[in-house]
């Protein structure tokens, strides 16, 4: 299937390499300059450049039968998603609706959930909001914090659940279960940054 992978850092980085070896064909990808994931790219000579905060249309090739969002802070347009066929997917490491925000990972830990878990969702203008293609669960241990959180089991359920939602897609098998907006909570940044770091002071 013909992707577009828009992210960053290590699960960016991951996603390229298990839909390279899945056998997709990765159009271009999206990613910060000089961030892991965009040299990843470079090396596997895959179209990469630097959207910025938002992704537009007119940086969807065409064709484009997926967009794949794996940790980007790029903003995906609603123009953007209808240039691929079937939308766009993102991953978030909570069970939606739960923990919709950027931080979901350390206000697990904050708020003592005994279970955690990761979600791919299609991505709509409601951040964290889209319909549900697949969920896994996990326990949270005793003593984690959310960098062990993260490494042992959150992260690589994303690329699990991304590599296997991507197949079903190209295999015509699309899932779209609605968000439960009761159960919904959201979450702000963790730490905002003080005035001093942003130049207000």
């Amino acid at each position: 299937m013909r992707v577009m992978l828009v992210g960053q850092q290590w699960l960016g980085a991951e996603v390229l390499a298990m839909l390279l070896a899945n056998g997709h064909d990765v159009a271009s990808v999206a990613s910060p300059a000089g961030d892991r994931l965009y040299r990843a790219a470079v090396a596997a000579g895959v179209p990469v450049g630097d959207p910025g905060r938002v992704l537009a249309a007119s940086w969807v090739p065409p064709g484009t039968e997926l967009i794949v969002a794996a940790h980007s802070h790029s903003f995906i347009t609603a123009g953007a998603r209808q240039r691929a066929r079937h939308g766009a997917i993102g991953y978030h490491p909570s069970l939606l609706p739960r923990h919709r925000g950027r931080d979901a990972v350390r206000w697990t830990i904050h708020m003592r959930d005994q279970v955690a878990g990761g979600t791919v969702y299609w991505m709509t203008d409601r951040a964290d909001g889209g319909p549900i293609a697949a969920q896994e669960w996990c326990h949270v241990r005793a003593g984690d914090d959310a960098g062990e959180l993260w490494r042992r089991d959150l992260g690589p359920m994303g690329i699990r659940l991304l590599a296997s939602v991507v197949a079903d897609v190209a295999a015509g098998r699309i899932v779209r279960v609605p968000q439960d907006e009761a159960l919904a909570t959201w979450e702000p940044a963790f730490e905002r940054p003080s005035l001093a770091k942003a130049g207000l002071t």
